[in-house]
Formats: structure tokens, sequence, C-alpha cells
């Protein structure tokens, strides 16, 4: 896609990887609406923040009837409740569901048709999912949100086909654990400085690459996938 000109919304743009990919969009020079549950959360000069709860459809209307010039959408929002699925509350497995899987698809679905309408006259458009390492690996601890992000990555795969036609590109970003406010209980040194993901993640995105690999962990596990049965 031309990446000249280019509109995106960022959601959950308040903290954390959001907060980083709006930075380094308008970096670049774009316009960029910065969705948040509390849009006065964010404060990120030359953005526009944007009232946008994932898992409320009005809210995503309201958004999509405000950020009507879009060409870029970066699925960013995210939970993690740590819920096992055995024992966990199954409104916290819901609300992983509800959130990686039903609201990543609410958004495309709001937002497909406008990018489809804007990227016709400027070179196509795109949607980044942030998925993660565990869509691929899926350890008990935390079950709820593997399945959630296992969800997500087979969403991606498909719309991407679906959206093709359309001169939409469709990306996943798969990363582990990023030094942000979500995992306060990782050592430091197990974690990825999310500014250095989001830049590897725009390059990607713009080069029109499908998966984006955000750490050496993802690729390590990525590459296990193939590999045969012990």
């Amino acid at each position: 896609m031309n990446t000249e000109n280019v509109v995106a919304l960022v959601t959950g743009a308040n903290r954390g990887l959001g907060r980083r990919f709006a930075e380094q969009l308008v970096a670049r020079g774009a316009k960029v609406y910065a969705g948040a549950r509390r849009p006065e959360t964010v404060d990120l000069p030359a953005v526009i923040p944007v009232q946008l709860d994932i898992t409320d459809p009005e809210s995503i209307r309201r958004a999509a009837e405000l950020a009507s010039d879009v060409t870029v959408v970066i699925n960013n929002a995210g939970v993690s409740t740590r819920s096992t699925l055995l024992d966990g509350a199954l409104d916290d497995i819901r609300l992983e569901m509800e959130t990686h899987y039903f609201g990543t698809l609410q958004v495309i679905r709001a937002f497909a048709p406008i990018i489809e309408r804007n990227g016709a006259s400027s070179g196509g458009g795109a949607i980044l999912n942030v998925l993660s390492v565990l869509s691929w690996a899926h350890p008990p601890t935390s079950g709820a949100y593997a399945a959630a992000k296992a969800a997500g990555w087979a969403l991606t795969d498909a719309v991407r086909t679906e959206l093709a036609p359309k001169g939409i590109h469709v990306a996943a970003l798969h990363v582990g654990y990023m030094d942000t406010d979500m995992v306060p209980y990782v050592p430091a040194d197990q974690k990825t400085d999310p500014g250095v993901v989001a830049k590897l993640a725009l390059d990607g995105l713009f080069a029109g690459e499908n998966e984006i690999l955000g750490d050496a962990l993802t690729r390590t596990v990525k590459a296990q996938l193939s590999a045969p049965p012990r």
C-alpha cells in the first residue's frame, strides 16, 4: 500500500504497545485516531482521541462515524485476566473472547467498508491484528488468553483472504512479553521494548507482510510448529 497520507485508527492507544503505535505513526506523518475506553487518558500530542470500547457495538459505530477517513486500523486493544479454563471465572473467560475475538471482529466489520472506500484512491488500506506467541503456545496458566488469541489468529487468516479482493491487506503481529503494565510480574530481562515491536510491526505491515514475529521467543515457537513430534 501507499504509505503516504495514511489515516490510522489505533485501538487501546492510551498506554503500552498501542501508545507506541500511535507515536510512531505520527512520526511517520500519519493522521492518527487514538482509541481508548477513556479518551481523556490519551496524552499524546498530534492525535485525535476517540472513545472506543471494542466490546460495545454502539461505541464502535460512533468511532467509525467519527473516523470516516481511516485507511489503516491497528487492532491492539486487549485484556489479560490470567484465567485458567477449568477453574477460572467464566465471566473472565468470556471477556477474553469478547475482546480478542468478537471485539476485533466487530472493529473489522465496521471499518472494512471505510478502508475499502478510502483506499481506492490512496493505493489500498491495511489492518493489523495484535496477537501473541500464545496464539501457538497454550500454557494452562493462561488458557483463556491463549484460546482467545488462537481464535484471533484464525480470524486474521480468514479475513485476510476475504478482504484481499477489496484491496485491504490484513497482517498479524505475534509477540511475547513486552515491557508494559499488563505484565508487571514478568522479570524485565524477559520482556521486549514495545517501541521496538511497534516499529517492526509497522515496517512489516507497510511492506505487505502477512505475519510479523516480534521477538526471539515468538520466532522460536513458530519454528517449532513444523517440527516433527517427539
